[in-house]
């Protein structure tokens, strides 16, 4: 907890990158019976959305569950998928939260600072905070407030479909963090980079379970 406050204090919270040509999205999948984690990060050219790589990581966890705490236990693995890549993602979209977090560092801020680059968390459900409802039309947004802070919007990417839960991680306002999220949708309620960054994770499960023979397909 004292190494997330000290971190937390290089965390950028304004507009720093330059113009963005590609964009990745990264998820983690875990098989609990082996305590495996799998990591998967695909990149796209942006705006177009069009894959240019994926790259995935599978080790075992050593870091314990902990509410909170749960950058590092998932960080490692993340970041050896990262290592892997070839092509450089000028921005990174993060399944988990950013500033909406008990300490205002969850993974996404984690990430951001390990790479200094720029990174959005798109959560799909509520960590800490309070919101209104955004309207149903596609596009609405309500800010989600923590201890009378701003930490986050909550974004309708579908219309009448569950929103998703927008925050910054680092080098990243919040206006063009809901601004390039909204770019990264495509008709579905989850952004693209993180959707198929969710799909890809789950295959690699499949995959590894079926290998292993646990007939939990």
């Amino acid at each position: 907890m004292r190494l997330q406050e000290r971190l937390r204090e290089r965390v950028v919270l304004e507009d720093k990158f330059g113009t963005l040509r590609t964009v990745a999205g990264a998820d983690l999948a875990f098989d609990p019976e082996t305590a495996t984690a799998f990591a998967g990060v695909i990149v796209y050219r942006f705006p177009e959305l069009v894959e240019i790589e994926r790259r995935m990581a599978r080790r075992k966890l050593r870091f314990p569950y902990v509410p909170g705490l749960l950058s590092f236990r998932e960080s490692p693995i993340l970041l050896a998928a990262f290592a892997r890549l070839r092509a450089e993602p000028d921005l990174i979209l993060i399944d988990g939260h950013g500033r909406a977090h008990p300490r205002l560092f969850g993974i996404a801020c984690h990430i951001g600072v390990l790479f200094d680059k720029p990174v959005i968390g798109c959560a799909k459900s509520l960590l800490v905070g309070e919101h209104e409802e955004p309207a149903a039309k596609s596009g609405s947004a309500t800010p989600l407030v923590f201890h009378g802070e701003r930490v986050g919007m909550v974004l309708r990417t579908r219309e009448r479909v569950k929103p998703i839960f927008v925050t910054q991680g680092h080098r990243v306002s919040l206006p063009s963090a809901v601004r390039l999220v909204r770019a990264c949708v495509d008709g579905f309620r989850i952004p693209k980079p993180t959707r198929e960054a969710d799909h890809y994770v789950r295959d690699l499960r499949r995959a590894y379970q079926k290998e292993k023979g646990g007939g939990r397909l």
